[in-house]
């Protein structure tokens, strides 16, 4: 196949599984299985690639997401042990005497506690960290989770441009410079991503309150189009009222560690199960009990997170995305070359959709820089760019694996994520790229 029909080739496929999705057509992981196969076939009948060759491309992309599978199932066990012992729901009650029924300052807290728990960079651990502890509020006060998901992507897409985050310092290695330069840059456009998270919250703090308001009892019905098949009611004879503060210094324990990250995070969670499990339910019988209530939402999460790992494999390794990149900066017109950081900024949040990290800063910005060159645009206004405005929607993208993570805690489908969340992340974006224009941190 030539370059130019590689990249159709790819971007069907990506229009492909998004149509999918998000016409509930089936399930996430049969649609990344069943298209990424469709599309290796078609590789190896045209002799593009051999099958030993597609073999380890598929490998090695299910070899880079194995480890949030692995993450999501112990992740899941050690929360729903925890559920089950009755720790939340003490937190929760201790919560609500505090912020009754103040559903704005809920949605507050939300946006807090996801920018504190981004500290480390980790999408994966900021989820973990956030979303068990706020669902069961929005659960009792009828807020709908896509909110509460929305209001994390917004502060984990802020807190994300620190300097070791990966698309930072993926930026800075395209550009041949420390991590803290770029950040030093583009810290204008982060400190108005802050403001904007905050207002975020808010906003759809209030939006919350007055539908709520509008829909009174009403508002519970909504709950029935969550996917909560692995928590139906709670069986009060696995309560631990006596092992409460155990159970609160182990998971404090497991965050602590999450966030110094000491060991692998799937690790930490395995440690945190088996602690739990043995003191919490010692014997064979209630563990085994325990551990398959909670099976049927691990395995649908883990099957998705492997199914996406198989499509990224045949995409990104087979260098497929590479050359997507190559045919979207060849639609950029020359008359237009000195507005690229304007362009591609404006672009990010919907190429968010189609490229993952590495594709998108390894693939596409390398070839950006190209053509800005030919312009006088400089290299870093390009990078700082792409950083922030895709920063935006990095966790709402199909093809992120901790995006499964979230509305696997979440219990909410990812075409209702995407559509509760591509809009408003857009805006963002485009505001972030309005402040950088304004404080002269990109230029044209």
């Amino acid at each position: 196949m030539s370059e130019l029909t590689l990249a159709l080739l790819g971007f069907a496929t990506v229009i492909a599984i998004i149509v999918l999705l998000l016409r509930n057509v089936t399930v996430p992981s049969l649609a990344f299985i069943g298209v990424s196969t469709i599309t290796t076939i078609l590789l190896v009948i045209t002799g593009t690639f051999t099958i030993e060759e597609m073999a380890d491309f598929i490998k090695s992309g299910v070899s880079g997401v194995h480890g949030t599978a692995i993450l999501f199932i112990f992740s899941v066990l050690f929360f729903g042990i925890m559920t089950d012992a009755g720790m939340f729901d003490r937190i929760i009650s201790a919560l609500m005497k505090r912020v009754g029924n103040n559903v704005v300052g809920v949605a507050l807290m939300t946006c807090i506690i996801a920018v504190i728990g981004h500290l480390d960079g980790g999408g994966a651990s900021t989820f973990l960290i956030t979303i068990p502890a706020m669902l069961p509020v929005y659960k009792r006060l009828h807020m709908r989770r896509e909110t509460l998901l929305l209001i994390c992507v917004t502060a984990m897409g802020v807190m994300n441009l620190m300097p070791w985050g990966g698309p930072t310092l993926r930026a800075a290695t395209v550009l041949g410079v420390d991590a803290n330069e770029v950040w030093a840059q583009l810290l204008p456009m982060q400190i108005v991503g802050f403001v904007i998270a905050i207002f975020t919250a808010i906003f759809w703090g209030f939006q919350e309150k007055r539908r709520i308001e509008r829909l009174g009892d009403a508002a519970a019905e909504d709950e029935s189009k969550y996917d909560d098949s692995e928590a139906e009611e709670a069986d009060t004879s696995l309560y631990r009222p006596k092992l409460f503060w155990f159970n609160i210094v182990l998971t404090l324990a497991v965050i602590i560690v999450l966030v110094l990250d000491i060991f692998s995070s799937y690790y930490v969670f395995m440690v945190g199960c088996v602690l739990g499990l043995m003191v919490n339910y010692p014997g064979k019988k209630m563990q085994n009990k325990v551990i398959k209530s909670h099976a049927p939402s691990g395995l649908m999460m883990a099957s998705t997170i492997l199914g996406a790992g198989v499509f990224l494999g045949v995409l990104s390794e087979s260098g497929i995305m590479d050359q997507m990149a190559i045919v979207l900066a060849g639609f950029i017109p020359n008359s237009m070359g000195r507005f690229l950081p304007i362009i591609i900024g404006v672009l990010s949040v919907p190429l968010t959709l189609m490229f993952d990290t590495d594709s998108f800063f390894y693939g596409l910005l390398p070839v950006l820089i190209g053509i800005g060159n030919q312009f006088g645009v400089n290299p870093m206004h390009i990078a700082v760019a792409m950083v922030v405005c895709r920063n935006c929607a990095t966790f709402i993208s199909p093809v992120a694996p901790a995006t499964f993570l979230g509305i696997g805690l979440a219990g909410v489908e990812i075409k209702d994520h995407i559509k509760h969340c591509f809009g408003w992340q857009w805006g963002v974006s485009i505001v972030c790229l309005i402040a950088g224009l304004l404080f002269g941190v990109i230029q044209f």
